[in-house]
């Protein structure tokens, strides 16, 4: 601030008005930004496991963060709020970005990937079975948290979960097969002003 503007207190010229304008400006701005709390809207729609890690890895990463975490469950996604989350399965079928390693052996075995045709895929029985059983065990060698881990990581740190009224009574689902950390049963105009507010909002 020129020396006039500091003896006088009062700008005296236009260029001296436009700084004093623009520091209140940046100052009320740096205020505003300090006192909001970024927050985050998730739709979860998969049932299967490999994409039930993607929503509660950021729910819960968020939310320790001290973000607002809102989730949404529909359709599909409800199977993550169930109280059984043994029945969660990964299918390779369909899924060519999906590499098939084997999680022990020698190095030079779990380095390679086994790109098994769609074909062979579909008639090979339980081969979702066994993809899903190579999925855990990957994950439990790799020191990867479970799925419930991380839904109770995301819960403890105050993420909201809601479920999809709408698809519970088009399942035919009852209340007694979900977890009790739901926060809401309700639909797409409950979630919706939650995902307008969000800083972030993702559809998984």
């Amino acid at each position: 601030m020129s020396d006039s503007v500091a003896t006088t207190g009062l700008p005296q010229t236009a260029e001296e008005l436009e700084q004093l304008i623009d520091e209140r400006v940046q100052a009320r701005l740096v205020e505003r930004e300090d006192a909001h709390t970024p927050s985050i809207a998730i739709i979860a729609t998969k049932g299967s496991l490999d994409w039930a890690y993607p929503p509660f890895i950021l729910a819960s990463t968020a939310a320790a963060l001290g973000w607002e975490v809102n989730m949404f469950f529909t359709f599909y996604g409800l199977e993550l709020l169930k109280k059984d989350l043994s029945h969660l399965q990964v299918s390779p079928l369909g899924n060519p970005g999906m590499p098939m390693k084997v999680p022990f052996g020698p190095e030079w075995l779990q380095d390679m990937d086994w790109k098994i045709p769609n074909i062979l895929q579909a008639n090979i029985p339980g081969y979702e079975r066994l993809a899903t059983g190579l999925m855990k065990r990957t994950l439990s060698t790799k020191g990867v948290a479970s799925v419930e881990d991380l839904r109770d990581l995301s819960l403890e740190a105050g993420a909201n979960l809601i479920a999809c009224q709408m698809t519970v009574d088009l399942f035919n689902y009852g209340p007694d097969e979900f977890i009790d950390g739901i926060a809401e049963w309700a639909g797409a105009a409950t979630y919706l002003p939650m995902a307008q507010q969000a800083d972030v909002s993702l559809f998984i």
